[in-house]
């Protein structure tokens, strides 16, 4: 069995996906720690192989798409030590298939454009991409399959840490739901104004984008970590994919593999 490793590296966990063929068979997080030694994440990953009753001689190759360069030469060092791979970071030169209508297309995020890429593959477009992490993106990809451009703004676990370092009064909360907007407990008031509220900002920014393609058509995908519990609340996102990231790597992988020629 061959088997392709992703590695989707962000600010605050590396998402793990394991793939033979088209199928992810194993998925795993694991912290984002500049600490760690290459040696340390090795054992983390021999951890996960040995616990799915995969063959790391099965490893055919590694893809990364890495937000913190500061971790990279761990990573790196990391799969040639213990996979015997050079791994294929996505940085400019890496074909990945789609046009990127940036005014400087090196400015964009890795994340951002293989999850743009399995989205488009995945709904089409034009399809807006809404990634919940530590910052919260949106990505725009056209009906042709070009990368239009998109919007930042600050993670809801950003919003919440600010309030309650800045706020000497207000507790720390568990990021759920509260049945009312208006509540009546400092906890579910906090809860009400940062789900609600955060909601409220994403669907905003969703409608300026849907008037400006100018279409009726246009789907609209959550992703990342807390995409579950926000989605819910919007009007918008039709669909939630966790995974879309590292479904992004596979398919850039395969787009630059190296093609038999035929004799």
């Amino acid at each position: 069995m061959s088997l392709l490793i992703t590695l989707d590296a962000g600010n605050s966990s590396i998402k793990v996906g394991i793939f033979s063929g088209t199928d992810m068979i194993q998925y795993a997080r694991l912290s984002t720690d500049l600490k760690r030694t290459s040696d340390e994440y090795g054992m983390l990953l021999i951890d996960i192989f040995q616990y799915a009753g995969l063959q790391t001689s099965d490893v055919e190759g590694i893809v990364i798409s890495s937000v913190v360069p500061s971790i990279n030469y761990s990573l790196e060092h990391m799969c040639r030590t213990f996979f015997d791979k050079s791994p294929l970071f996505i940085e400019p030169g890496v074909r990945t298939g789609m046009n990127i209508l940036y005014e400087n297309p090196r400015e964009l995020g890795s994340d951002r454009i293989v999850t743009a890429i399995a989205a488009y593959e995945k709904f089409g477009g034009p399809v807006i991409i809404v990634d919940f992490g530590t910052a919260t993106t949106f990505g725009v990809v056209s009906e042709q399959g070009a990368f239009l451009g998109g919007a930042i703004m600050p993670g809801i676990r950003l919003s919440v840490d600010a309030l309650v370092s800045t706020a000497a009064k207000l507790p720390k909360i568990e990021l759920e739901a509260p049945d009312r907007a208006i509540s009546r407990s400092t906890i579910t008031n906090m809860q009400s104004g940062i789900i609600y509220g955060f909601t409220g900002a994403v669907d905003n920014i969703i409608r300026r984008m849907i008037e400006e393609l100018g279409r009726n058509d246009v789907t609209v995908v959550a992703t990342g970590g807390l995409g579950r519990l926000l989605s819910g609340k919007s009007v918008y996102i039709q669909h939630i994919d966790s995974r879309l990231t590292l479904e992004g790597l596979r398919i850039v992988y395969d787009r630059n593999r190296p093609r038999e020629v035929p004799a």
